[in-house]
C-alpha cells in the first residue's frame, strides 16, 4: 500500500476521496502434499522392513542348509529368494529417491517464491516507513487534521492516519510469517538432501550385496551342474512322489464326489418315500371319512397292508438298504465332476471361496521355493519343472497350520512326500504334504490356523511343506489364495 503524506493528502482531499487499502496480500506458496508423501513413504517403509524380515529367515533357512557341507537345491532357491528381496529392497529405495528428488524440486521452487514475494513486502514496507518519516513530526499530524473544512472530513483524515499505522503493522507482520515460513522451507529442504544423500549411500551398499548374491548364486549354479546326474535322479524321484500324490487325490476326490452324489441319490429317495407315505395316510384318512358318512365298506387286507407299510415312520425302513445301488447308479456316480452339495457345505464352500487372497499361510514363516505351473529348472538347461502347488521352505521342526476351517479327509504317507494330510472345505480341498509328524486324524473338525503337524527335513537339510488347493478335481494356484504374511 502507498500512502500520501498529510500536506499531499489534503491537497488531493476535494479532488477525489481516499483510496482504499489496495495492497495486496502476501502470494500463498503451495505447500507440498504431505499426507500423501507421507503416506507413500510410510508405505515403502513397511515394505522395506517386510523385505528385510524375508531376507533374515532366508539367511535362517541357508545356515540350516549350509550345515550339511554339500551345495543343494534348497541352498539355491534361497540365495534366489535373497536375491528377489534384495532387487525389491533396491527398488523400494529408487522409489523413494524419486519421490525426494521430487519434493526437493518443489520445495526449491517455493523456495524461490518465497525469497520474490520476501523482497516485495520489504520494498513496499520501506515505502511505507518512507512515508511515515514524513508525518513523523506530531505538530504536522495536528496541522493535517486541524486543517479539515468539517468534522466529517476530520474523522476521514484521523481514520485515514489509523489506518495507515495500522497497514504498516501488518505489513511487517506479513515479513515475519514469511521469513518464518522460508525458514521452515529451507530446513525442510536441507532435512531432504540429508536423507537423499543417506539413502544413496544405503542404495550403494546394497548394490554390493546384490552384487555378492549374484556371484554367490552364479557359483552354486556351477558347482551345481557339476552334479547333473544327481540332479536328474532327484528330479525323477521328485515327478514319481508327485504322480503318486497326484494319485491319491484324484482317486480321493473321486471317492469323495461319488460318495456325495450317492447320498444326494438316497436323500432324494427317502424324501420322495416319506412323501409318499404321507400322501398315502391322507388317503387313508379321506377314505375313513367317506366310510362313516355312508355304508360301511369292507377293507381289503393287501391294500390296508400297503397303507401301514407307507405310513410307517421306523427309521429302520432305510431306502439305503432296502434298495442297493444299481450299476447304473454307481456308473453315474463315478462320471460326476462335481461334489452334491449340502445346505451345510454349500456353506463351508461359500465361506472359503470368500477368502480368496486372504487364506493364512501354512507355516508362520518362510517364502516359496518353488513356484506353481510349469517353470524351468533352475540349473537343468531345457528342463522343465511342473508343481501342482506351492513348495514353502522354512526352519527345522516349524508347525503346519490348516488354512481354513474343515474336515480332515485323508491322511496317507507316499514315498517321497513323507505324510500328508488332505483337508476338505465344502467342494474345496487344501493338501499339506512333507509332513515329519501329524497331530489330527481323519474325520476330525479343525480350524484355521490349527496345528495339523511337523515340517520333514530331507537330508539335506532343507525344510518345506508342499501345498495344494484344489476345486472338485480341478487343481488350483495356491499363490492366489493366500494373502499377505
Amino acid at each position: 500500500m502507498s500512502l500520501l503524506s498529510p500536506v499531499a493528502a489534503q491537497q488531493r482531499h476535494k479532488k477525489q476521496p481516499a483510496k482504499k487499502n489496495t495492497a495486496k496480500p502476501a502470494p500463498r506458496t503451495r505447500r507440498p502434499a504431505a499426507a500423501s508423501s507421507s503416506k507413500s513413504k510410510a508405505q515403502l517403509e513397511r515394505e522395506r522392513q517386510n523385505n528385510l524380515r524375508q531376507i533374515q529367515q532366508a539367511s535362517q533357512a541357508l545356515n540350516q542348509t549350509q550345515e550339511k557341507k554339500k551345495v543343494s537345491l534348497g541352498q539355491l532357491h534361497v540365495i534366489t529368494e535373497k536375491l528377489t528381496e534384495k532387487k525389491q529392497v533396491i527398488q523400494g529405495i529408487s522409489t523413494q529417491l524419486h519421490g525426494i528428488e521430487t519434493n526437493v524440486h518443489q520445495t526449491a521452487t517455493q523456495v524461490l517464491q518465497t525469497q520474490q514475494t520476501l523482497r516485495q513486502l520489504k520494498a513496499e514496507y520501506a515505502r511505507l516507513l518512507y512515508t511515515a518519516s514524513k508525518t513523523a513530526n506530531g505538530f504536522n499530524r495536528l496541522m493535517f487534521l486541524f486543517a479539515s473544512e468539517s468534522f466529517n472530513q476530520f474523522a476521514l483524515r484521523l481514520r485515514y492516519i489509523r489506518q495507515y499505522t495500522e497497514e504498516r503493522q501488518r505489513q511487517a507482520a506479513r515479513i515475519m510469517g514469511t521469513q518464518y515460513r522460508l525458514h521452515q522451507q529451507l530446513s525442510g529442504l536441507t532435512e531432504q538432501q540429508k536423507r537423499k544423500s543417506s539413502l544413496l549411500n544405503t542404495q550403494l551398499n546394497e548394490n554390493k550385496n546384490l552384487l555378492t548374491l549374484k556371484s554367490k548364486e552364479d557359483e552354486m549354479v556351477q558347482q551345481l551342474s557339476q552334479q547333473e546326474q544327481g540332479l536328474r535322479q532327484e528330479l525323477e524321484e521328485r515327478r514319481q512322489a508327485m504322480n503318486r500324490l497326484d494319485n491319491l487325490i484324484a482317486e480321493r476326490v473321486r471317492e469323495e464326489i461319488a460318495r456325495a452324489a450317492r447320498a444326494a441319490r438316497l436323500a432324494a429317495r427317502r424324501e420322495a418315500a416319506l412323501a409318499a407315505a404321507r400322501d398315502a395316510r391322507r388317503a387313508a384318512a379321506a377314505r375313513n371319512v367317506a366310510g362313516g358318512a355312508g355304508p360301511a365298506r369292507p377293507r381289503r387286507g393287501p391294500e390296508n397292508g400297503a397303507t401301514e407299510t407307507a405310513g410307517n415312520d421306523d427309521p429302520s425302513a432305510n431306502p439305503e438298504t432296502d434298495a442297493p445301488e444299481t450299476a447304473a447308479e454307481a456308473a453315474a456316480d463315478r462320471r460326476a465332476v462335481r461334489i452334491a452339495l449340502t445346505p451345510e457345505t454349500a456353506l463351508a464352500s461359500s465361506a472359503f471361496s470368500g477368502n480368496r487372497g486372504h487364506l493364512p499361510w501354512p507355516v508362520s514363516r518362510g517364502f516359496i521355493s518353488q513356484h506353481f505351473g510349469r517353470h524351468p529348472h533352475p540349473v537343468l538347461k531345457n528342463v522343465t519343472v511342473e508343481n501342482r502347488g506351492v513348495d514353502i521352505q522354512t526352519g527345522e521342526g516349524e508347525a503346519v497350520r490348516s488354512c481354513f476351517d474343515g474336515r480332515v479327509d485323508k491322511i496317507a504317507s507316499i514315498a517321497g512326500m513323507n505324510t500328508i494330510v488332505m483337508i476338505k472345505h465344502g467342494d474345496f480341498f487344501t493338501v499339506y504334504a512333507k509332513l515329519r509328524s501329524v497331530n489330527v486324524h481323519e474325520g476330525q473338525r479343525v480350524s484355521a490356523r490349527e496345528v495339523i503337524g511337523t515340517v520333514a527335513t530331507d537330508t539335506e537339510g532343507t525344510s518345506e511343506v508342499q501345498f495344494q488347493v484344489w476345486h472338485n478335481s480341478a487343481n488350483l494356484n495356491p499363490e492366489n489364495w493366500l494373502g499377505h504374511k
